[in-house]
């Protein structure tokens, strides 16, 4: 048996509409098994104007828009109705990979186990810390349980870092959980893109030092915890800029937060790594990635960064040689700690550069193509012992 044998179907809550680091992994994963001679069929929300082509043939599932205050951009998958099942019924998967446990998922979940059909879940977000950033933390314990229900009927589940996997094992998510780590394009993530007359462009002569955060511009990347930072940095008088590279709903709350602050809005490709390299300190406050696809690029890019000792960032960065992890908690904590990390970037050239150019050299063992086997290899063994078990 090899990857020519396999027939994926692939449930995505957000694939194409919206980009984020997530859906940019899906799509690269439906890339390599493509080309590697798989069949492939992704079930995901369609919308008019997505914010990239799908990769592999796409089908609509029932949505509506999140229910949720600040998140109106993203789709709730439904149900799997009549075509869908039909289409699936055409296409007639032997694995099913779960990227999100929407009610989608729970419904493809259940036709599969119907069938008898491997099931793969792969784990992109820490989905039960999100209630914390509107107000109902109290709802984290039944989140973790419905989590815990989801994950436990799949086969096996797949999640990007090791921090990742003993973070699920010790909520006891599953016992068969591999990694499925991320890869970093180097022809857009490098310090040669590093680029001056941007920089002037934007506001910052040659001799600032630039502290950058990157991604979605809503309050569960850490926001908060980056604003109140920035006012420690400012009150101990550490000279710096702030780069904002990025968008979103919560853009007014941060400009406001900010003052001063530059917003060079939403990039990507060519022009995400020129921004991302034409700064120097990259701070990642969030909590509730699994990876941090932004912190590997940032690496790549030769910024040492200052991060959330958390999941995710806690594999990538190597404390004291590419950077520092602060352990966190309550804003009032966390903040004046982050700022205690920076405060050396900011003011050391040396350091500055010699933990950029660490974090560069580590960034280089993180290829795509071998990454995504990894995903291969599981769908096998499970499709193998599923066969050997009937």
């Amino acid at each position: 048996m090899d990857v020519t044998d396999l027939r994926i179907a692939l449930f995505s809550g957000n694939y194409n509409y919206t980009r984020d680091g997530a859906n940019q992994a899906l799509n690269r994963l439906a890339d390599y098994l493509l080309r590697q001679g798989a069949a492939l069929r992704v079930y995901a929300p369609v919308v008019a104007e997505p914010d990239f082509p799908p990769t592999g043939d796409l089908v609509d599932v029932p949505n509506a828009r999140m229910p949720v205050k600040g998140r109106g951009e993203y789709r709730l998958p439904l149900r799997i109705d009549a075509k869908v099942r039909a289409d699936l019924a055409e296409f007639a998967p032997n694995m099913l990979h779960l990227s999100s446990p929407d009610p989608v998922a729970h419904g493809a979940l259940k036709w599969a186990r119907e069938r008898d059909l491997p099931v793969l879940a792969s784990v992109h977000t820490r989905f039960e810390t999100y209630p914390r950033y509107y107000g109902l933390g109290f709802l984290e314990p039944v989140v973790e349980g419905i989590l815990r229900r989801f994950y436990r009927r799949c086969d096996a589940l797949v999640a990007p870092s090791q921090s990742q996997i003993a973070e699920l094992k010790a909520q006891e998510m599953h016992d068969d959980i591999s990694i499925w780590s991320r890869g970093v394009d180097r022809t857009v993530f490098d310090p040669s893109k590093r680029d001056l007359e941007w920089r002037r462009t934007h506001g910052l002569a040659d001799d600032d030092v630039a502290i950058v955060f990157l991604g979605r511009l809503v309050m569960e990347k850490g926001l908060d915890v980056f604003a109140e930072t920035i006012v420690q940095l400012r009150k101990r008088q550490v000279p710096h800029k702030v780069l904002v590279i990025g968008d979103g709903p919560a853009r007014g709350w941060f400009e406001k937060a900010l003052p001063g602050g530059i917003f060079a809005g939403f990039k990507t490709g060519k022009e995400l790594g020129r921004a991302l390299a034409s700064g120097d300190i990259f701070f990642n406050p969030s909590i509730t990635e699994t990876f941090g696809n932004v912190t590997l690029e940032a690496m790549a890019c030769g910024l040492p960064v200052v991060a959330a000792g958390a999941t995710g960032a806690a594999s990538l960065v190597q404390e004291g040689e590419t950077g520092r992890l602060v352990a966190p908690g309550r804003p009032e904590v966390f903040a004046p700690a982050c700022a205690e990390a920076l405060a050396p970037y900011c003011t050391d050239d040396a350091l500055r550069l010699a933990h950029g150019a660490n974090g560069e050299r580590a960034a280089r063992a993180y290829s795509w193509d071998v990454i995504n086997q990894a995903v291969v290899d599981t769908y096998l063994r499970l499709l193998e012992a599923r066969r050997a078990a009937g």
